[in-house]
């Protein structure tokens, strides 16, 4: 987007309900929907959710035929199954199991999560507004018939999947998590109405060992799927560098409709389940970057949702609140003090001090990749590999 136009406000559609903080594991486990509530509670305390051009709505429950656009019945039956008996193991669709415990509101809270996502591509499709955001969402790893990595329904599946349901002729799922978007990638690989690009550490070094450079799509749908598999330890620059080298040409040559994102906060640092090292800083920048993009290639049409993220009071907060203001097109500036009433509800719920300001003091910067690589270097090497695996299926020079 010029310059000029990042001081017009753009409508936005945020979608929260505070009963989706039910989505919760138990004690103990990384997914902690604290981390939900002082997000919120963050884009209040800034003003933003009662910006100009944005509206705070809620939406219902996904109903099962919604769930059954990505989900079977039998995996639908089973995770209601779980919600009444949360003391069983069931293994086959990944309940009860060490990384996804059953819990009583398992279903409806999943749900409810996958409703707010649906609806938000409902509203973008239908012209209520150009974006909208589900931090809740981007429940990413949940497979049709199985439950996987603290993900029980794959909502953004689901949002794009009810895009094609409305007549959406091309969709492109662009997602920066730390770890690949391997359910949304599942749902749509042999679909060549969806593009589904993956930024994410090796599947060497992490869960769940998938997104090599070379998935690239189904017999059905050669292309339609970009992973760019990144070296743990990357950080900022290259991070920003990888982004820039794959992202822009390919939504370039694919004309999407709609561009649906996920914005995993765990590529941070800070984060406890994985091995990037990028800053609160850099996630800012690739926001604003899939801002510019959905405006540049499709009509301004932006689906955003949350995902991955354990460090829950120093990262996630500050990340989603910087995604929900790029999309109002009312950036805060990371030298901006966090508000004293945000920290003080911070350490109400996790006696834990909260961070001073939106950013982590990072200035990034990084080289684009047109200007020259490295052979040696591994990202570089990465980069190059993914280019090479997919640039020419949609017409582009490696």
């Amino acid at each position: 987007m010029p310059e000029a136009e990042r001081d017009t406000p753009c409508g936005l559609h945020l979608f929260w309900d505070e009963a989706v903080t039910a989505y919760d594991f138990g004690p103990g486990h990384p997914m902690d929907p604290t981390r939900l509530a002082l997000t919120m509670r963050l884009v209040e305390a800034l003003g933003l959710s009662a910006g100009p051009g944005v509206t705070v709505r809620s939406a219902p429950p996904a109903g099962e035929s919604t769930l059954r656009l990505v989900h079977t019945r039998e995996y639908i039956e089973a995770v209601r199954d779980a919600a009444a008996h949360p003391e069983r193991s069931d293994p086959l669709h990944g309940l009860g199991t060490d990384d996804n415990w059953s819990f009583p509101a398992i279903h409806s809270a999943s749900a409810l999560i996958a409703g707010q996502s649906v609806a938000a591509a409902e509203a973008v499709w239908r012209g209520e507004t150009p974006h909208a955001v589900n931090f809740a969402g981007g429940l990413h790893h949940a497979m049709p018939g199985k439950a996987s990595g603290f993900c029980v329904y794959n909502d953004p599946a689901l949002a794009i999947a009810r895009l094609l349901e409305l007549g959406a002729e091309r969709v492109a799922y662009v997602d920066v998590d730390v770890h690949h978007g391997d359910g949304v990638q599942a749902a749509f690989w042999n679909d060549p109405r969806v593009l589904t690009v993956s930024l994410h550490e090796h599947p060497a070094t992490l869960f769940p060992q998938t997104g090599w450079s070379i998935e690239t799509g189904g017999e059905e749908a050669p292309g339609s799927a970009a992973n760019l598999p990144l070296p743990a330890g990357t950080g900022d620059a290259g991070w920003l560098r990888a982004f820039h080298a794959l992202v822009p040409e390919l939504l370039d040559a694919f004309r999407p409709q709609v561009l649906v994102t996920q914005h995993g906060a765990d590529t941070h640092l800070e984060d406890p389940l994985a091995h990037l090292a990028v800053t609160v800083d850099a996630q800012r920048l690739i926001a604003e970057a899939l801002h510019d993009l959905a405006h540049q290639h499709a009509g301004g049409r932006w689906v955003a949702t949350g995902g991955g993220g354990y460090a829950v009071v120093d990262v996630v907060p500050r990340t989603w609140t910087h995604l929900v203001a790029t999309a109002a097109a009312r950036p805060v500036d990371p030298a901006t003090e966090t508000p004293e009433s945000w920290r003080a509800e911070v350490y109400r719920r996790t006696r834990r001090p909260a961070p001073l300001r939106m950013t982590d003091g990072a200035r990034p910067v990084w080289r684009d990749f047109d200007s020259g690589y490295d052979p040696a270097d591994r990202l570089d090497q990465a980069i190059l590999a993914t280019r090479r695996a997919v640039f020419p299926q949609h017409g582009l020079l490696a």
